[in-house]
């Protein structure tokens, strides 16, 4: 049948749901990557019937989050736990990160799955020192590792708050770096993903807080597994993934420029660790399994055109991302239900809405697009769309 999709000016537009299969049939098999390791940041799933409202603590649907962490390992991604895109700080709490993080752990020993989980401060509610700041951080630090994943250490908005230039972020981070069991990887979060992160590394000159960036990870090199950068400037990424030391990894965070920087050039490449890989995620394990083989172009050819999908999920404001990502889990059959914790499912309009779909179902990333059609005329019927 013929869906009419809601434009931004209140038209309505044709559009006709693909009926051939999807692009990519899954049957990749789990192996591990040989060319690059690539994270997935992943959903969390909400409780849709817990009685709960936007300042709850999460209600959390565990067996459809730990299900959908097994749809990424079974394609041989990684899973990025607790990161943004799980919604910490916009929806679950430390306590909600903190259970996520031993039950994602847990599932990942039992299937085998690569796992690496955020390490932030977000059990500060306030203003806090920068001893608050490190023993946060240290909190948080050792229920990862004791979990036996890998840690990432997340930009801090209480380390921003409390720092009063360059020589406190070297300060804290040296003594975490000091104090870590195993090589960590470093996340650099731009504010356009969260605007309380402005003047990260303590300057809002992107040159400057790069020096302290990479003064860090010059100090502590053996403690550093990799780096992940989010910041929407693809040159910005491969000038830091050029300055580092050797044997330290550049994780793409760049939901704009992710292609041609896992693809790199002569000098080198990224690896990735990106939000838009969980809605991709068959899609992108098919792409670096080509890549593998050393066809750069075949990886292109399947990834470039995802980018407007992407481009269009991560459009400002960037931080309701995770709005897109979860409404695509939804359409997908990876979840009965498009609910999200802290009600974020509200944060983007209509019409994005429609645009997501369309742009996805022609990418053929809905396994069964007779139930994604059904599911958005649903949609559509609810806002008073009538077909």
């Amino acid at each position: 049948m013929t869906l009419h999709l809601p434009n931004p000016d209140g038209t309505l537009r044709a559009y006709e749901p693909r009926t051939a299969p999807p692009a990519v049939s899954g049957h990749g098999g789990g192996s591990a990557f040989t060319s690059r390791t690539v994270f997935s940041a992943a959903h969390v799933v909400a409780d849709p019937f817990a009685d709960v409202s936007p300042d709850s603590p999460a209600a959390v649907d565990w067996d459809a989050t730990l299900a959908f962490r097994r749809h990424l390992w079974s394609h041989g991604l990684g899973v990025a736990e607790a990161m943004d895109t799980a919604q910490r700080g916009m929806g679950l709490d430390w306590a909600g990160a903190a259970e996520l993080i031993r039950r994602s752990a847990a599932e990942a020993k039992a299937v085998g799955g690569l796992i690496a989980c955020g390490v932030g401060t977000d059990q500060l509610t306030g203003p806090a020192t920068l001893a608050e700041v490190r023993a946060a951080y240290e909190e948080q630090l050792a229920l990862v590792e004791g979990s036996g994943a890998k840690a990432i250490l997340m930009a801090s908005r209480a380390l921003a708050a409390a720092a009063s230039g360059p020589e406190d972020y070297l300060e804290v981070y040296g003594h975490l770096l000091r104090q870590a069991a195993e090589p960590v990887i470093l996340h650099w979060l731009g504010p356009m993903f969260d605007p309380a992160l402005e003047g990260y590394w303590g300057s809002s000159d992107l040159d400057t807080a790069t020096d302290t960036f990479l003064e860090v990870i010059a100090a502590h090199p053996d403690k550093v597994d990799g780096i992940k950068v989010s910041l929407l400037e693809a040159g910005r990424e491969i000038d830091i993934r050029r300055r580092l030391p050797q044997g330290v990894r550049c994780y793409t965070g760049d939901d704009f420029n992710y292609p041609e920087l896992i693809a790199g050039d002569e000098k080198g490449f990224s690896h990735a660790l990106l939000g838009i890989f969980d809605p991709l995620g068959p899609l992108a394990a098919e792409a670096v399994r080509v890549l593998d083989t050393g066809n750069v172009d075949g990886f292109r050819e399947l990834l470039d055109p995802t980018v407007e999908l992407s481009r269009h999920l991560f459009q400002a404001p960037t931080r309701f991302y995770k709005t897109g990502v979860v409404f695509l889990a939804w359409l997908a059959g990876h979840q009965s239900h498009f609910t999200m914790v802290g009600g974020l499912q509200s944060a983007r309009s209509l019409p994005h809405f429609a645009r997501a779909y369309e742009l996805a179902d022609g990418l053929g990333l809905f396994p069964d697009p007779k139930s994604a059609e059904e599911r958005m005329k649903n949609l559509l019927s609810m806002y008073g769309v009538s077909q």
